[in-house]
Parts: structure tokens; sequence; C-alpha cells
């Protein structure tokens, strides 16, 4: 189709309109890879280089993504669009290509177009009416944050707009993320992300991030089913890439060091009604927090594979204002309302209640054993006490190479082989994106966080319980003796 005037698809429509409406100072779009998002932008910076959308004299037009290689894609978008227009048009224009790409509009007051570097300081003393910030998603954290800032405060000097752009980040805490999560006022949101959850092949949310598919833009829905089977059978990095970048999702694509997997962890979740009964003893596993940090439990039961986890933050701060502050937005009071998510206390938990209240939700169940980490020795002791626990076996455990090698290992074994079963969780799919492993020169892991901010709590119970199930199934049965009277 190269040649032909340009059609927007509804989608393109909805996106110009709601950027161009009143009092909108930043638009955001997140969509699949390959649904000409940049050629879009490129074509409203067409506009205000031209003076369409804004007749301010000497408009100044800013491309801003990672590293200028990135920018100039955006850059080429709007020089071939200048190169489709009538050629009386076209001498009215003047492009620079070499140390520095630039598009000078000489009528209308005037406009220049031009690449900036990746720093903010390059950008000190603009005043910029029009921003395209490319692929927002992939930008370095500090140096992104700096960039970004620096132009948007040079586009209040003007009543400026941004056009921010990009496939899904990561993770939550990824500042692209939160401008789709927590837009201020005068932002425009338009996000293509799919269900979380799905099997990566579901044409229907394939669509729902590649809307551009069913209009001749990009990708064809033929060649993004064959590609997300060819994913599936590769696994690994291969199938998260494509979560991220052609679903849409909000996935992690790293995976040399995770734990698990997205895609191995939702091969355990199953409906709640055809989840395994309560059935034989409970190893229940115990990551106690400390001062002001959620402690969490998991309920593993080694005979049917259930797996059931809880987590409790003190209830000062409030769970709304913890989210904020670990860049998960509404998260933990959404695992509240999905009753995976409990408060107790004010500024801590306090162990012995909390043990005794997990008793109780286990609701007569035999407890086997309770496995915790033996430097919180003094701690488990009381508030097993306290909770009328003593009798119980306790296992303590290490969080280090030797231990928690051993129980990663079981861990993984008993959810490759089926062996673990669990209702979608919220709490859970949540610890494990934040789960990833450290690994020694003799290749020996353990469990740490994949950010600071994460919260693995319920992870690393999760792996206490199930990798104590696994050694009590792999116990040997003794056979009762004969007795002689």
């Amino acid at each position: 189709m190269a040649g032909q005037p340009v059609t927007l698809a509804e989608f393109q429509r909805r996106f110009v309109r709601g950027a161009l409406a009143g009092g909108v100072m930043v638009a955001c779009l997140s969509i699949g890879r390959g649904n000409a998002k940049t050629a879009l932008s490129a074509g409203l910076a067409l506009g205000a280089l031209m003076g369409v959308w804004d007749d301010q004299p000497k408009r100044e037009i800013l491309f801003a993504a990672r590293n200028r290689d990135q920018a100039k894609t955006a850059f080429q978008f709007l020089v071939g669009f200048i190169e489709g227009l009538p050629e009386d048009e076209q001498e009215r224009f003047t492009v620079r290509r070499g140390s520095k790409l630039e598009v000078e509009y000489s009528d209308n007051g005037g406009g220049l177009a031009r690449v900036i570097a990746a720093d903010g300081k390059s950008i000190l003393g603009g005043a910029p009416t029009l921003a395209l910030m490319d692929e927002r998603a992939a930008w370095e954290r500090d140096k992104g944050d700096g960039l970004e800032n620096a132009i948007l405060s040079g586009l209040g000097k003007r009543d400026g707009r941004a056009l921010i752009i990009s496939t899904s980040a990561p993770d939550d805490a990824n500042t692209f993320s939160r401008w789709l999560d927590e837009p201020p006022p005068g932002t425009y949101v338009q996000e293509h992300r799919p269900a979380f959850g799905l099997p990566a092949d579901d044409l229907e949310s394939l669509l729902a991030a590649n809307p551009g598919a069913t209009e001749g833009i990009g990708s064809s829905p033929e060649w993004l089913i064959a590609q997300a089977r060819r994913a599936i059978a590769r696994g690994g990095s291969a199938l998260s890439s494509f979560r991220n970048l052609n679903r849409n999702e909000r996935v992690s694509t790293e995976d040399r060091s995770v734990l698990v997997t997205v895609d191995e962890w939702l091969a355990a979740e199953v409906d709640p009604d055809q989840l395994p009964p309560r059935a034989g003893p409970c190893v229940l596993g115990v990551d106690l927090g400390g001062s002001r940090s959620m402690s969490a439990a998991a309920m593993y039961w080694p005979d049917t594979g259930r797996l059931e986890a809880l987590g409790t933050f003190p209830g000062n701060p409030s769970l709304a204002d913890r989210g904020a502050a670990d860049g998960v937005s509404g998260r933990y009071v959404e695992m509240a309302e999905r009753g995976e998510m409990t408060v107790m206390g004010e500024a801590t938990v306090p162990p012995g209640p909390w043990l005794a209240e997990i008793v109780r939700l286990l609701d007569g169940a035999e407890i086997a054993c309770i496995c915790g980490d033996r430097f919180r020795h003094a701690e488990f002791v009381e508030a097993m006490q306290a909770a009328g626990l003593a009798r119980v076996p306790f296992i303590w455990r290490g969080f280090g190479w030797k231990d928690g090698s051993e129980d990663i290992e079981r861990f993984r074994r008993a959810l490759f082989d089926g062996e673990v079963k669990v209702a979608p969780s919220l709490l859970l799919r949540s610890a494990f994106s934040d789960a990833i492993v450290l690994l020694d020169p003799a290749n020996n892991a353990k469990l740490a966080k994949a950010r600071s901010l994460g919260r693995i709590d319920a992870a690393a119970a999760s792996v206490l319980a199930v990798a104590q199930g696994a050694r009590m199934k792999a116990a040997p049965t003794r056979k009762a003796r004969a007795a002689w009277l």
C-alpha cells in the first residue's frame, strides 16, 4: 500500500480525537508492536509543524526516544509524509540530515522539528509546542525520567502537548505503566491490553492488543497466531517477549534468572470449582514480615497438590498508600477485595494472633509441620506458643545458597510435574512476577527480588511449603514390623 493516501483506522481516529481534545496536555497510547503508533504520531507531528493543530509562531516539535536511532524512526516517517505532499508545499520544508536531524517549515509562522539526544540537559531553555516520546517503556529509568521531566516542564511554557507511545512495560513500577494506571489531570490514556492469564494464541485477545490486524495495519491475524504457537513451542524468553511485545501484556522479558516464567505459573492455575480438596496433612510455609512489611503464609496439601496463600500487612499506612509507594497502584486493595490480603496490627503484624488467624482459616485441617526462616527462630517459637501450635513440628530452613537451592529445585520440579494446583491468585501472580534467583559459581540458586519495591513474601512461603511437601512425598513409607507375643 506504499504510495497510497493514508486512511486512519478507527482506533487511530480515537487516539487523534483524544490527543487533540481541549484540556489535554499528555496523550498516552499503549498497543502491540507493529500497529503504526510511531507513524500515527509522526503524522500528528507534521500537522503541528505546519500549524494545522497549533498556529503559534515558531513552533517547536521534539522527537525523543531511548537513543538517537530510535527517535530517527519517527523522524523518517515525518520526512516520508512530507515527500507525499504536493511539490509546491514541499518547497516550504528544509530537511537537514547529519549531526542534527531537523525539518524546518517556513510558512504559517514557521516551525522546527528535531531529534534530541536521550539527555534532559539537551533541551534546557527550549519551549516545545509538541513532543513525541517513542517507546517510553524501554527508556532507562533515571535518565529517561530526567528527559521526560525536562520535556514536560518545557511544554508548560507554551501550552504544549506530549504524545507518549509504547508497547507495554514489563512491570507496574515502570514510569510508562504509572502514566497508564495513575493518569494525572489533563491526560488521555488509550491502552490496548488483553486480560491477563489467557493463552498466548487466543485470537480474540490477540486482536484486542493488535486492532490494526483486521484493518490491514501491521501483522495479519494468521501471522499472529502462527507466531504465538511458535513462541509457545519455544517457551522461555521467546514466549515472554511475544507476550510483552505482540500481546502488549505487562510481562517481564527477563527469564534467565526468574524463579518461574509467567506461563509456567499459569499452568498451575485452575478454576476454583476444579481445585483439589483439602485432603491429608497440610504443610504451612510462613514468611514472617519485619517492621512495616508483609507477612505471608502458604498452605500446601501434598496428597492433592492444593496450594493456598494469604498475605497480611499492618494497618498503617493503608493498603492504598502502600500500593502507591510500591508502584503497584491499587493492587493491594484489589487483593483485599478478593480475600487474598488482610490487615492486622498497627505498625507491624503481630506474629501470634496472625498465626492463630491462619489456623482458623485452615478450619480444622491437620497441620503436618510449619516451615520458616531459621534466622527468625525466637519470633517463631513465641508466635507458635501464642497460637497454640507449640506441639506442631517446625522445619527450620535458610534462604541462602544451601537450603534455598534445594527448596527452589524441589518447588520447580513439583510445579512442572503438575503437582501444584492453585486458584487464580493476584497475590501469588504478583509475588512470582517479582521473584528472581541469584546464582553462585556452582549454579546454586537463592531467592531474591527483581526490584527493591517488590513483594515476594508469598512466593517465598510457597517455595518453603511445596518443597517440604515434596520431601514428605519422597520419604519412604515405613512398614509395620511383626510383633511377637
